[in-house]
């Protein structure tokens, strides 16, 4: 029990799905706490129930570690998460990749999230969808994204995002796929790499309406559509081999992190930082792209150009360190701007 894994998501989330991937492609056993899409209240770091924004729609849990936002969960630092398991690892290809692969997964992921892909792809979703009509969804996501989810504001953003979203299936037909290779990085099996980029369009994939043939389909990108199949092929299998994760409840979850140790060092707070914070001091944390109308607070832990981890307690007292990447995310010392 020390040393299990808990991810907490909701069933459907394209994000979680990264993670789950990610998981099984390893082959590191989880368990999951899985919960509606409105408001994640089974996460066990604040009481009362957290806020839904960035920090905790989707969280892995390492003991007392929430680990936030799927690429930092992917690549916790100074620890990575593939590294808590031993070899050999399953599907992946090897973790040491050569330099430019490493920056070529960055990128991937830069450009899914940052340039507005995956945000693009949100605004395909068909209007006819029954999830697009609830009151407390369209809240939930206006609260978290900051712009209208009424159906009609949705259907006039879609011819932009129709041109969006070929443009960046054109990018993986005509350059990333474009010399027959299976994978990104040409290695045997899928990577990191191809998880960071596949995920938008594996989704809209399977989002019935979303994709109108005559727009995009694998007729005119025959590459692209086909590279997701096999991801699909090779994330089916890799589910198949790893079975089904546990399901828990939330107060088991809370359970299972109470009887947990710490599985890292606590770690420093860079003294060159340019915030000037120092370890020990209340601070609040917030995503500044989405999910930035509600903050975590507490005594800050770790500050460094990759991360920042503040102290939280979960519903029964427990210390948790919560971990967030520094890329996107802002720290303030309370009481100072909140700009």
């Amino acid at each position: 029990m020390a040393n299990e894994i808990i991810l907490f998501h909701y069933s459907y989330s394209p994000y979680a799905r990264r993670v789950v991937w990610y998981l099984n492609l390893r082959g590191i056993a989880y368990t999951q706490c899985v919960d509606p899409p409105f408001i994640h209240r089974s996460n066990p770091t604040t009481n009362p129930p957290p806020p839904r924004h960035s920090s905790t729609r989707h969280s892995l849990q390492t003991n007392p570690h929430p680990l936030n936002r799927t690429g930092h969960i992917q690549r916790h630092p100074p620890h990575p998460l593939q590294t808590r398991v031993p070899l050999p690892l399953l599907a992946l290809p090897p973790l040491h990749l050569l330099p430019d692969q490493r920056g070529y997964e960055r990128l991937l992921e830069s450009w899914a999230v940052d340039s507005g892909v995956f945000m693009r792809a949100s605004q395909l979703i068909p209007t006819d969808t029954p999830l697009l009509k609830d009151a407390r969804f369209q809240k939930d996501r206006e609260d978290f994204s900051g712009r209208s989810w009424d159906p009609e504001k949705v259907q006039m953003m879609r011819p932009e995002a129709l041109i969006e979203i070929k443009g960046a299936f054109e990018m993986l037909e005509t350059a990333l796929l474009a010399d027959g290779r299976e994978w990104i990085l040409e290695t045997q099996g899928p990577s990191l790499a191809d998880i960071e980029a596949v995920w938008p369009f594996h989704w809209l994939r399977g989002l019935k309406g979303a994709l109108p043939e005559s727009v995009i389909s694998g007729t005119q990108f025959p590459k692209a559509f086909a590279w997701i199949e096999r991801f699909q092929q090779a994330a089916s299998a890799a589910a198949s081999r790893a079975g089904k994760a546990k399901t828990v409840k939330g107060a088991e979850a809370l359970r299972i992190i109470d009887d947990a140790g710490f599985a890292e060092v606590e770690g420093e707070v860079d003294a060159s930082d340019p915030t000037g914070l120092k370890k020990g001091e209340v601070v609040e944390i917030w995503p500044i792209d989405s999910g930035f109308n509600s903050r975590d607070r507490g005594p800050l832990v770790v500050l460094n150009g990759k991360e920042i981890v503040v102290e939280g307690k979960t519903r029964s007292g427990k210390e948790v360190r919560i971990h967030t990447p520094r890329h996107g995310f802002r720290v303030r010392r309370v009481g100072k701007s909140k700009l």
